[in-house]
């Protein structure tokens, strides 16, 4: 390419405006520093662009031509250096996040809700899965961030923040209310239906962890994908349902299920906050992401 772009920079302007001093003016330098850089312009093109006149100055038929493209060209960075203003102020951008039901209902969704408050201009994308295809997009870079339950194997890839605990809990309807004030072993659980999520998923691997080391395998005769399946079955009496607290919490207070009391303690987990080290975290997911450690801090 022929000429510095700065040339073109002030051939943008003079031709725009028509007039040397006007140019002069927007780019803030003097009129003869607008003269002499048209000159230098002209002179590595070897084509006249501007014709002098009682008004200020005029393209040239060739100047006419080159002036579309520069238009096209200055005018498309122009738009760029806007958008990219919108992204840094938070009125354009999107979030890309890989959160669980729970994770999401229980914890971000609040947080949601209040940046959405402050920033309506920006899209939140959210893709749910199980914690170990959720962790290999993350990797990918198909997510800014991630909220996963533990346990899940961590890589050196990864910064981890823990926001919340959630505890893993037995519930179950009036077919079962012998259990209500029964103090449960864990072993007594093979004598019943059970009622879980399925493999693939965090809370059940860490289910069946906890019961094998204590013993107990269990074979559930519902594998369900969302824990409000599980509730709704447990509702309908088909069994005694594996879940977290908070799913089950209404339920429990209106007397609609019970918890089960198990003679041993079942160790509480936490739901984490995961971003990739390695990658760069969008504008916009930035913004979220300082809004939820704040409350933290808090």
């Amino acid at each position: 390419m022929k000429g510095n772009l700065e040339y073109y920079r002030v051939f943008y302007y003079v031709a725009e405006y028509k007039s040397l001093t006007l140019a002069a003016q927007e780019l803030s330098i003097s009129q003869p520093a607008v003269s002499q850089s048209m000159k230098v312009l002209e002179s590595q093109l070897d084509t006249k662009l501007f014709l002098r006149t009682a008004r200020g100055v005029r393209l040239t038929p060739e100047g006419e031509i080159l002036y579309e493209y520069v238009k096209s060209g200055y005018e498309q960075i122009a738009q760029g250096e806007q958008v990219l203003q919108k992204l840094q102020n938070l009125e354009a951008g999107e979030i890309h996040i890989g959160a669980s039901d729970m994770t999401l209902q229980y914890y971000l969704l609040p947080f949601l809700e209040q940046y959405h408050e402050l920033y309506p201009g920006i899209k939140v994308k959210i893709t749910n899965g199980p914690t170990p295809e959720t962790l290999r997009k993350m990797k990918e870079g198909l997510f800014d961030f991630v909220l996963v339950s533990t346990p899940f194997e961590e890589r050196e890839d990864m910064e981890v923040m823990p926001v919340r605990e959630i505890e893993d809990i037995f519930v179950a309807g009036r077919k079962y209310t012998r259990l209500k004030n029964h103090m449960t072993d864990f072993k007594e659980l093979t004598e019943y239906p059970i009622i879980s999520l399925e493999k693939n998923t965090s809370t059940r691997k860490y289910m069946d962890d906890l019961l094998a080391e204590n013993g107990v395998i269990l074979n559930p005769e519902f594998e369900l994908a969302t824990s409000d399946m599980i509730i709704q079955f447990a509702l309908g009496n088909l069994g005694i349902g594996c879940v977290v607290r908070d799913f089950a919490r209404e339920y429990i207070e209106s007397g609609r299920l019970f918890e089960l009391r198990f003679n041993k303690m079942i160790p509480k987990r936490q739901i984490c906050m995961v971003t990739n080290k390695k990658l760069p975290v969008s504008m916009a997911a930035k913004g979220l992401l300082e809004l939820v450690k704040k409350s933290g801090e808090g």
